[in-house]
């Protein structure tokens, strides 16, 4: 059994729809248990910023896929959204992104290769993901700073 923390974010049309769609798909898909999300809240672009704002969040889920099969459906969930990868950090109606993974036993694991990188490369840095993995995991540590210290430091 795997944990993961998965971001959510869209700009594009019925934004909470298309997030609150790909959270029933994730929780009734037979490998998913337990699927939690974090408080969505509105947030500015990021990179590319001339697009309109995001509804982002954090969802919490275990589930028996490895994160390369967790990928797989992630990105089936973004296409049965209609998402369209056009400008690289441009409009979508769903971007799903596996920030944390867990083993069985609780350790974090870290995975490099040509089609997934965990923990997310960017995640420290924005703030978007932050707030709503603080909500889901208010005691996470990473590079021996809190996440409350962090978001504070992120803030200044």
């Amino acid at each position: 059994m795997y944990t993961y923390y998965i971001s959510v974010g869209s700009n594009m049309g019925d934004k909470k729809g298309y997030i609150h769609s790909a959270f029933q798909s994730l929780q009734q898909h037979e490998a998913v248990s337990k699927v939690i999300t974090s408080t969505l809240i509105e947030t500015e672009p990021w990179g590319y910023t001339e697009q309109d704002t995001f509804v982002n969040g954090m969802w919490f889920c275990e589930s028996t896929l490895d994160p390369h099969q967790m990928l797989g459906l992630i990105q089936c969930l973004e296409k049965g959204a209609g998402r369209k990868r056009l400008i690289h950090w441009g409009p979508r109606t769903l971007d799903l992104d596996i920030i944390l993974a867990y083993d069985s036993q609780g350790a974090m694991l870290s995975l490099n290769d040509a089609t997934l990188v965990v923990p997310h490369p960017h995640f420290w840095d924005r703030s978007f993901v932050l707030e709503p993995l603080y909500e889901l995991l208010p005691t996470f540590t990473y590079k021996d700073m809190t996440i409350n210290e962090r978001l504070a430091q992120l803030s200044e």
